[in-house]
């Protein structure tokens, strides 16, 4: 009973309410209709602010049952959108999910807490109620659909089929598919599109396919908070893209359902900008581990018959690491060398790089990662190494052979130093490539202006390239000019390594030359070669020349 006179009491104050902003219409020679769609639920939480200075612009009385209905319009929802639907609370609508399966668990879970009233459609629904306790309730397929108007659609796509004999009950109804193919462009269309053209009478939208069961059933801050969404439905969109947000994820509208396809390829791509920065790392690993192996390990065999073979699992792949992370950390800056010699060379920053310059260009941050990785790998390895025991073996043998030849001290200042400066250049290095790294991670980049990133991407990666130089030309010191280094003729693994770094630092001095870099710094301002402006005051035109007729442009 209270209910009803508390509904009255309301439904009197709401027509108060619009009877006086009416009035303050008129004032202002808005016509009634357009009035009633400036007040419609997209346009709510701004009722207030606007009827606050219509009423005092022209003096207007501002009763106390519409000052009570303004504030409540204010604590009510903003959606913020014309094309959304507003005839019922998205968040206490019941939804429809086609489907037992382990994905539609999570869905109908996270529906649940979110909120929403969940009814799951099922050919065996007493078999699967066990399945979903939190649920409304498991019905069959067609009863199910006919109590909602949005319904997932959980089932792979070779199970549509089975959907062709509900065609009456679906017609009309939001049908929402979350599948996804075993590989890469199996089919030529969309799982979707698929959808789409069996039932026509339906609005099809994709979404939630990249959304894992973990996350869907623990949250979106323990998974991927993007969903992904696309359909010929602009309306249905923001549906489906509402109901992400009131489930804590974040929706990305694609557009039409064109989209699709790609959207179902996002989540069987392996790694798809890792994949060439891999196989680089692996084929260097590879090159430098067998060269390597060649110099500390056959050498010796095939020479003095030594067996070291020992040095397979822990030396050799110590002394490959470093020299991996080296030339992975100079070819992140070489290609940005490579586009400033090819924009000083073209005289313009307004024709496009080559097609494998600009990938390179953006497989930088992976290459910068890998090397990091290699780098700590190496630190690791080399903490490692006096714990094994051919190291104290060969400490042994070293004190029992300075015993055996009288030697008091075996100090030798020059190694000393060298080994002292070498360290200091790596801690420095690793140090440095770490906060590279850090920095490198979306949300510590995020918090960066772009400054701030530019200067530690850009001169301090150049600064961590520099001292890798350093703690690698430590490292052989005057081995290079020493001849029992050149094993079967091959130069230590060190100077091979300093080949590319050494170039890139090379091409970078040249580069912060005075006249090199003004002309650089112009061209990148949009200063090209082969075009001349010449200015002039107004009426004279006597003072242009014609330089080149087709490169020349007159302002």
């Amino acid at each position: 009973m209270k209910d009803k006179v508390g509904d009255k009491k309301e439904a009197k104050r709401l027509a108060l309410g619009k009877q006086e902003a009416e009035k303050a219409a008129r004032h202002l020679g808005i016509k009634t209709k357009t009035f009633s769609n400036l007040l419609s639920a997209s346009k709510r939480t701004h009722f207030y602010n606007w009827l606050t200075f219509v009423t005092r612009h022209f003096h207007l009385p501002l009763t106390r049952q519409l000052q009570r209905m303004a504030k409540k319009e204010m604590v009510k929802p903003l959606l913020g959108n014309d094309f959304e639907i507003h005839q019922y609370d998205l968040q206490k609508i019941d939804v429809g999910i086609l489907g037992t399966g382990d994905f539609a668990r999570s869905l109908a879970s996270r529906l649940v807490s979110s909120g929403y009233g969940v009814i799951i459609g099922s050919r065996h629904p007493k078999r699967a109620a066990a399945l979903f306790p939190t649920v409304n309730e498991v019905i069959g397929q067609r009863e199910a659909i006919g109590k909602v108007n949005i319904v997932f659609v959980a089932v792979y796509r070779e199970h549509y089929s089975t959907l062709s004999e509900l065609r009456d009950v679906l017609t009309g109804k939001i049908l929402v598919d979350v599948s996804n193919n075993l590989q890469v462009n199996v089919y030529e269309e969309s799982n979707a599109e698929h959808l789409a053209s069996l039932f026509p009478e339906c609005t099809v939208v994709k979404a939630f396919n990249v959304i894992s069961a973990w996350a869907l059933q623990f949250g979106a801050r323990d998974g991927d908070k993007q969903v992904l969404i696309c359909s010929d439905s602009r309306e249905a969109r923001c549906i489906v893209a509402q109901m992400a947000r009131n489930m804590g994820f974040i929706p990305v509208d694609l557009g039409s359902l064109s989209s699709a396809k790609e959207i179902e390829n996002l989540p069987l791509r392996l790694f798809p900008s890792w994949k060439i920065p891999m196989l680089l790392a692996l084929a260097l690993f590879v090159f430098f581990y067998i060269y390597n192996f060649l110099r500390s390990v056959i050498h010796p065999y095939v020479m003095k018959r030594q067996n070291t073979f020992y040095k397979i699992p822990i030396d050799l792949v110590n002394v490959t690491l470093p020299c991996v992370a080296f030339v992975m950390l100079s070819l992140v800056y070489l290609p940005g060398v490579l586009a400033a010699i090819f924009q000083l060379r073209s005289g313009t920053k307004y024709k496009r790089f080559p097609r494998w310059l600009d990938q390179w260009l953006q497989q930088r941050k992976q290459l910068g990662l890998l090397s990091f990785f290699c780098a700590a790998l190496h630190a690791v390895y080399s903490l490692c190494l006096p714990m094994r025991r051919s190291a104290r073996y060969k400490l042994l043998n070293e004190a029992f052979t300075q015993f055996k030849h009288n030697k008091d001290d075996a100090w030798v200042e020059e190694e000393v130093w060298r080994m002292e400066i070498y360290l200091f250049f790596g801690i420095l290095a690793i140090g440095v490539l770490s906060l590279l790294a850090v920095t490198s991670l979306p949300t510590v980049a995020g918090s960066l202006n772009w400054r701030e990133f530019t200067f530690i991407q850009s001169r301090l990666g150049c600064a961590a390239l520099v001292i890798s130089t350093l703690h690698t030309l430590t490292f052989g010191w005057c081995k290079a000019f020493e001849s029992a280094q050149y094993k079967f003729y091959l130069p230590p693994t060190f100077t091979i390594a300093l080949i590319v770094p050494c170039t890139v630092l090379l091409a970078k001095v040249y580069l912060f030359l005075p006249f090199v870099s003004r002309k650089l710094t112009r061209i990148r301002r949009g200063w090209e070669a082969n075009r001349h402006l010449m200015f002039h005051e107004e009426g004279d035109v006597s003072r242009f020349s014609d330089f080149n007729a087709e490169n020349t442009s007159l302002v």
